[in-house]
């Protein structure tokens, strides 16, 4: 069984991937961004699920949570789920948290970003972007930059599965209750690519919807704008991938 890390995984499709993975066998390692949320996560604590807290907007949050993971157990898994729509904190928790726990925990062989079919819609320019949230950030771009995370993660880590998986529309808090998408299948591909042995399952550098594998925005795949990507994270948190 495997040690997996859930991010955002208080409610929605976190916690539905954190619960599904615990009922599976695994040794799962959820998070919340303060107590009052890590109080909803208590079912799952008592059936054996490790909790890490921290507020995924405050850089020095994520760093203390990837210190303390670092303190224990490895891990063979990450789902980068943590997530939000809109906002001032959309590139600190969307495209900074996700970089920065990459970063900093080095051993994990899986790693499964959550991104949107909306990153289709995002910019593959990196000039003006406000990386500190302190203005409201476009959702679009922010999964542009998370799938493009995660195939340059795939290039230069080669021993590691890196992939990237549209959820679809899902009726979470995030989505709506009018959502159209089926809630059971948004969680079970990211589930898949942390745990199967499945040979499609163990490839690396995909953007997969319900596990199939589709073509991303042209830019991800773009191995200048990965670099070009890299290089702004590296200088914005003064951390090298």
């Amino acid at each position: 069984m495997s040690r997996i890390l859930v991010t955002g995984s208080a409610d929605g499709l976190g916690r539905a991937a954190a619960d599904s993975l615990l009922s599976a066998g695994h040794d799962v390692v959820v998070h919340a961004r303060n107590h009052e949320r890590a109080a909803g996560l208590d079912a799952l604590v008592d059936r054996g699920a490790h909790l890490v807290v921290g507020d995924f907007t405050d850089r020095d949050a994520v760093r203390h949570v990837a210190a303390g993971l670092n303190d224990t157990q490895p891990l063979d898994a990450v789902i980068h789920n943590a997530g939000v729509w809109s906002g001032r904190p959309v590139m600190p928790v969307n495209i900074i948290a996700p970089y920065l726990l990459t970063a900093l925990l080095p051993g994990p062989r899986r790693l499964v970003y959550l991104s949107s079919s909306s990153h289709f819609g995002g910019h593959p320019s990196l000039a003006g972007i406000d990386w500190r949230g302190e203005r409201a950030g476009s959702y679009s771009d922010s999964k542009l930059f998370v799938t493009t995370l995660a195939a340059a993660v795939a290039r230069l880590r080669p021993g590691t599965l890196s992939n990237a998986v549209d959820p679809g529309w899902v009726p979470t808090k995030m989505g709506g209750p009018g959502a159209p998408d089926d809630l059971e299948l948004g969680h079970r591909t990211q589930e898949w690519l942390a745990t199967s042995e499945e040979p499609q399952a163990l490839s690396t550098g995909g953007y997969w919807y319900h596990r199939q594998r589709q073509q991303p925005h042209r830019a991800v795949h773009d191995e200048e704008f990965q670099d070009r990507l890299l290089q702004t994270l590296a200088e914005e948190t003064g951390t090298a991938l």
